[in-house]
Order: structure tokens, then C-alpha cells, then sequence
């Protein structure tokens, strides 16, 4: 049973295809900055056992052409894993907005459409994840698809956590309300820090770092009971192109006083801020290069990043009353040592003390490794998220009922 997983982000592709008799990972790769000057393709596939790696320095345009590259370098001549694309049983897909979905779905035109309606909610990945289907659907003719929604995880948060105070009426009649996002990620690996720490009942902050990122508080349980994505994933935390938490006051002055019409909020807010609108960069690898050059924009925008998320870790502790470990994960969290240090930097009063050397040794592991000090109260772990594996054995279990 062969199962290719696509996870599209807003300027990114990551896949995986498996044998899921084995759950043995058989290729992945990963398509970067889509849309952005510099784009790389990071392919690796097995071969006699060995896992070999080719990298492609290539702009794309769009998500179309990221996934026309997979299924060339899937099937290539001479490095490919596979000979048709007709080999692969099923395709499973991250989906970043369920609504209230609370379970994966075989993909059908009525889920598309869900999709697609629903969109609004997710504007940067939505609709990259239903270009992901459509794009899929042509190349892979036949093969059935399954959705897995990241909203998924958080339909456990209590009603004092996803409901805004505002009228009844807007969450009885229009749902809004708290969704969240991420939360494939972020089930992932509190899963696998419970299994590391030998306690299913691990309270834990999983901190999903990346060109999105989200934090999530999940309880004894395993049940996440509150998240920083909000009603989209534009709320929380500083992010790429993201705002993050603002003032909504601050937005009717913009339209009042600063000349911004009201349909270019949406675009400015979710495309053009974040540590783009404050650098001029999205990606936190040029902000880091332009912050040690002395950039004092970029300097400003890693502290207020990591400040951000400082208060989230304060305000999770509360909301859990005590966690016993942090984790980092996804792009930032596993691989940036800097920010991890300035996100921990003075969080000695909640027993939360990183050790130094330990943090920038451990970066970018490929297994669950411990970064705290020997006096810290809190394990701060780095777990190397795995979307794609717990995404390809929810599609599993959805074949399997076809």
C-alpha cells in the first residue's frame, strides 16, 4: 500500500510517499519559497537501503509547477522510486480549514467544494491545498484522495477558549469562532513527547514555528485547550506574512485615516506583514542574516517575534496551570537556535531555563532531543514534526473503510 502525502503550505510543498505495510518512508522532499526569488526543491529518495539527496535550485511560480517537479522526480529514469504514477494507492492532503470537521474525508466534488467555500478562513493555504487536490487529480488519475483537516485537533478546546464576546448571533448564524490551525503538527508531537518522556499524561506547549506558527496548550489528555490561530490563521503570533494579534481599532483607523480601503486589509494583513512587512523579507533565515548584519529592523522584528511568543508561553502555563515540557517543532523551531534561545531567554520564574551549548549542538535533529539545562523545572524538547506520517495513517484508515 503506497500512500504520496502533500502537504502544501503557503510557499511551500512538502511530500512523502510511504509503504504503509511497513509505514517505511520510501521518498520526501521538500519545495521551498514558492513564489519567492530563490526557490530549491530538496528531493531524497532510498536506494539499495541508502538514503540519497538531490537538490534543485529553481523558482517557481506557483503551486502547480512544485507539483509537476514531485511527480517527475518520483518517476524519473533514473532516480525515480517508482515507474507510473499509477503504482500509488492513495493520496492524502493537509488541509489547513476544516470548519467544524472533526475527522478525515475521502475527497469528493462536494468536499471541494466545502473546501473552496470555506477558504476565506485560510486564505494563504486553503486554496493552495485545493490547487494541491486539483493538481493531484489530474496527474494522478483515479487514485482516490483523502482530506485531513488541521482544525481537527482543537475541536476539543472548551467553549471559554473559541468563543469571541461578541453577539450570540455571529456564532450561531455565521461560526465564527476559534478553529485554530496546525493541528495535525501539533498532535504529532505531543504524541511522540509522551512516548520520549514515558508519561501519556505529559501536560505540554507545542510550539509550531514556521512561516506559520501557532502555539498550543494541551492538557493531560492530549486535548488541546487553547491555540493562538484564532478564527483564520492570521491571529497569534508574529509569522512570515502575517500580522499576528493587532488591535481590530488599529484597522478602522487605517481605513479612516491611512487611505487603505477595506477589501486591501485581507492582503495586507495576511500577505504583506509579519517579518515581511517589518524587513522586507518573509523568511526568517534572511531576517537572522540582515539582524547579524546589523539590520536594526530585523533585530527589532526577531525580539518583537520571540517576545510574542513569550507571552504566550506565560499565558499557556496559566491556562494549564503548569506544564512539564515545551516543545519546538517545524521549520524555525527545529532549526533556528536563535530564536529558540531569545524565545527562552528570562522564562527562569516558570522553571523554563535553556542550556546554551545544548540548543545550538541539537539543532536540526531528526529525533526527539532535550535542550534544557540541568536545573531546569520544564524539559524543553526539539521533536521533529512528521505531518505527513500521521496524515498518511488517518488516509489509511479512511481507505480501508472504502
Amino acid at each position: 500500500m503506497l500512500i504520496l502525502i502533500i502537504n502544501a503550505g503557503s510557499s511551500s510543498i512538502k511530500y512523502q510517499l510511504l509503504n504503509m505495510n511497513s509505514n517505511a518512508l520510501i521518498a520526501k522532499g521538500l519545495i521551498e519559497r514558492i513564489g519567492i526569488e530563490g526557490g530549491k526543491v530538496i528531493h531524497k529518495y532510498y536506494k539499495n537501503d541508502n538514503l540519497e539527496k538531490v537538490e534543485i535550485n529553481q523558482n517557481f511560480l506557483s503551486h502547480i509547477e512544485g507539483m509537476r517537479v514531485i511527480v517527475n522526480l518520483l518517476t524519473d529514469s533514473k532516480i525515480g522510486v517508482i515507474k507510473d504514477v499509477s503504482e500509488v494507492d492513495a493520496i492524502g492532503h493537509r488541509v489547513v480549514q476544516g470548519e467544524s470537521v472533526s475527522h478525515p474525508v475521502l475527497i469528493t466534488k462536494e468536499i471541494k467544494e466545502f473546501i473552496r467555500k470555506i477558504s476565506p478562513l485560510a486564505p494563504l493555504h486553503n486554496p493552495a491545498n485545493l490547487l494541491g487536490i486539483e493538481v493531484a487529480e489530474q496527474l494522478f488519475k483515479n487514485v482516490p484522495q483523502v482530506a485531513v483537516f488541521d482544525t481537527s485537533f482543537h475541536q476539543s478546546m472548551p467553549a471559554k477558549a473559541f468563543r469571541y464576546a461578541i453577539p450570540n448571533e455571529f456564532y450561531i448564524n455565521h461560526k465564527i469562532r476559534v478553529y485554530g490551525a496546525h493541528g495535525t503538527s501539533h498532535k504529532y508531537v505531543r504524541e511522540q513527547a509522551a512516548n520520549y518522556l514515558k508519561n501519556k499524561n505529559v501536560k505540554t506547549i507545542s510550539l509550531h514555528l514556521g512561516n506559520g506558527a501557532s502555539i498550543t496548550a494541551i492538557n493531560q489528555n492530549g486535548e488541546s485547550i487553547d491555540t493562538s490561530m484564532g478564527f483564520t490563521p492570521l491571529n497569534g503570533l508574529v509569522m512570515g506574512t502575517r500580522s499576528g494579534d493587532i488591535d481590530p481599532s488599529a484597522l478602522f483607523y487605517m481605513v479612516r485615516e491611512c487611505g487603505v480601503n477595506f477589501e486591501e486589509l485581507d492582503d495586507l494583513l495576511n500577505k504583506k506583514s509579519g517579518m515581511l512587512g517589518m524587513t522586507g523579507k518573509s523568511d526568517a533565515r534572511d531576517v537572522e542574516q540582515l539582524s547579524y548584519e546589523g539590520d536594526k529592523n530585523a533585530v527589532l522584528c526577531l525580539d518583537l517575534y520571540s517576545y510574542r511568543v513569550k507571552k504566550y508561553i506565560g499565558a499557556y502555563m496559566a491556562a494549564l496551570n503548569g506544564a512539564e515540557a515545551i516543545i519546538f517543532t517545524a521549520g524555525i523551531g527545529e532549526n533556528d537556535c536563535n530564536l529558540r534561545y531569545l524565545i527562552c531567554k528570562d522564562l527562569d520564574f516558570l522553571g523554563i531555563k535553556l542550556d546554551k551549548e545544548k540548543n545550538e549542538k541539537f539543532n536540526s535533529p531528526d529525533r526527539v532531543v532535550e535542550i534544557q539545562s540541568e536545573d531546569s523545572k520544564i524539559k524543553i524538547l526539539i521533536i521533529p514534526t512528521n505531518e505527513e506520517l500521521a496524515i498518511a495513517q488517518e488516509t489509511l484508515k479512511i481507505i480501508a473503510k472504502h
